[in-house]
């Protein structure tokens, strides 16, 4: 068992103690998952992200019933969907969210809207907006959470629900929820979808690089790539 710390101090786990946490979270449902998390680590290690997208009122609305204290970061890349910062104040509102919102330094931005750096380098883009202003704050978290789920990508289906990532540990209670569960528990809790969704938008970013789509075959449309480079 993890003791839970009552400090800010950033802990690396060695790989030992993450196989137990492995071992440990696997049987559990996901509400049981978000319970436990908050008896291995406190508050103040945890960070949790949220795009605001598609379907993000899922791992919001289970974190506002487990832990409604719980900050959550919303990485502001300065090319969102009107409709994305709708659903960010709707979620806000309904759930009684904390959240916080974070973005890249302006002349950095800048950069890219005048350069148009989303059509010729979109890795490059994504750095700039999205990484760079995570990797300021994530520095001085134990555990990342963020709601991957594993048939999303082939990537994604090769995590496990506790991984060692650049230094954080990162925690995916969703990841072993087949789309399905996704789709009933939505459904039954009659949680509000992304606005965009209607429309044919089943995987929401930024609004240059967002095209109607499967899953997220509608995002960077055209290119192989496959993630903003958060999660890599």
């Amino acid at each position: 068992m993890i003791v839970k710390e009552t400090t800010t101090r950033k802990r690396i786990l060695p790989q030992e103690e993450i196989q137990q946490l492995n071992k440990k979270y696997k049987p559990l449902s996901i509400e049981e998952r978000i319970a436990e998390l908050y008896n291995d680590f406190s508050e103040s290690e945890i960070m949790l992200t949220s795009s605001f997208a598609a379907t993000s009122a899922f791992l919001l609305r289970l974190f506002s019933k487990v832990h409604p204290a719980q900050r959550v970061y919303f990485i502001d890349t300065g090319f969102h969907f009107p409709e994305t910062l709708d659903y960010k104040k709707e979620l806000t509102k309904l759930y009684g969210l904390n959240v916080s919102s974070i973005s890249a330094i302006k002349e950095e931005h800048d950069f890219t809207v005048q350069d148009e750096t989303y059509k010729k380098n979109p890795e490059f883009c994504c750095s700039i907006n999205k990484v760079k202003p995570l990797d300021v704050i994530k520095k001085k978290y134990t555990v990342w959470v963020s709601g991957l789920m594993e048939w999303q990508s082939d990537h994604r289906s090769t995590l496990d629900i506790f991984e060692e990532r650049g230094e954080i540990l990162k925690f995916y209670p969703l990841l072993d929820v087949s789309k399905e569960k996704r789709d009933k528990f939505i459904k039954e809790h009659q949680l509000p979808f992304h606005p965009l969704v209607s429309k044919g938008y089943n995987s929401i970013g930024c609004k240059h690089c967002t095209v109607p789509g499967d899953d997220r075959s509608g995002r960077w449309n055209n290119s192989p790539k496959t993630e903003c480079g958060l999660h890599l």
